[in-house]
């Protein structure tokens, strides 16, 4: 017995050591693309974006070897929980619910979401009256989808996409009347095509943006907020902003 209880303690020593030696040299990090400006792929098929942009920089930061991991949406965080990956950087916004399931580092930006319909669709998406029957598009499990589906799902017909892509490729095949989503997106997607317009004012929606990490990877989310901070302090965050925006999105 005594023995055995050695041979376990061995085990159980290795297996903490094993756990604190990960020195965090090499990471995965997921991304869903395209959701263009913050990553998609470029003519040549590279990745690129303002996250890439940004990921890339924190990764020199820590001098750590990052490779991104493209993953649909839909299964983004299952597949972080599994380990198919370190770390999560794709405008995933800080909610509660996913707080339950992953780290988040602090946030790192926030942007509003807009309303995009062709021109002369005159709708007036504060008014549930007007609204009533139209087809609404969203990019699934997103915070779009949620505000949509509380604001206005017993009226509208919520049509969920799996990409941006898809989304916008319905509303100009015209079978959707209006898309909901976050708003430099539509900016760069949609209103890019002068039939095309924004619908009201632009709304707030959630707490901003964070990179998503198993939790018991706090060291790494430590690198990561101390690598976020460093950018925003010496000038880099801006220099990768002014790359893709003409507007602040730093938080």
């Amino acid at each position: 017995m005594k023995k055995l209880i050695i041979a376990v303690s061995c085990m159980l020593a290795f297996t903490v050591g094993s756990l604190q030696a990960k020195d965090w040299k090499e990471i995965r990090i997921a991304v869903d693309v395209p959701y263009e400006p913050f990553e998609f792929k470029a003519s040549d098929g590279t990745l690129t974006g303002f996250e890439i942009d940004l990921g890339n920089a924190v990764c020199a930061e820590i001098k750590a070897k990052c490779e991104w991991i493209t993953q649909a949406w839909d299964g983004i965080i299952p597949g972080l929980l599994s380990r198919k990956y370190d770390a999560i950087m794709s405008s995933m916004s800080i909610t509660e619910e996913r707080a339950k399931k992953v780290l988040f580092s602090e946030g790192y930006y926030n942007t509003p979401s807009g309303w995009f319909a062709k021109k002369g669709a005159n709708l007036v998406t504060s008014d549930k009256a007007s609204m009533k029957g139209k087809k609404v598009g969203v990019q699934r499990g997103t915070l779009q989808d949620n505000y949509v589906t509380e604001k206005l799902g017993d009226v509208v017909e919520v049509k969920r996409y799996t990409t941006a892509d898809d989304l916008v490729l319905d509303l100009t095949g015209g079978r959707l009347d209006v898309v909901f989503l976050d708003y430099p997106v539509g900016e760069q997607t949609i209103i890019t095509n002068t039939d095309y317009e924004t619908v009201g004012d632009t709304i707030p929606v959630g707490e901003g943006i964070g990179v998503a990490f198993r939790k018991r990877d706090k060291e790494l989310a430590n690198k990561f907020n101390k690598a976020l901070k460093k950018l925003k302090e010496d000038g880099t965050y801006d220099t990768i902003m002014k790359k893709y925006f003409t507007y602040n999105i730093k938080i």
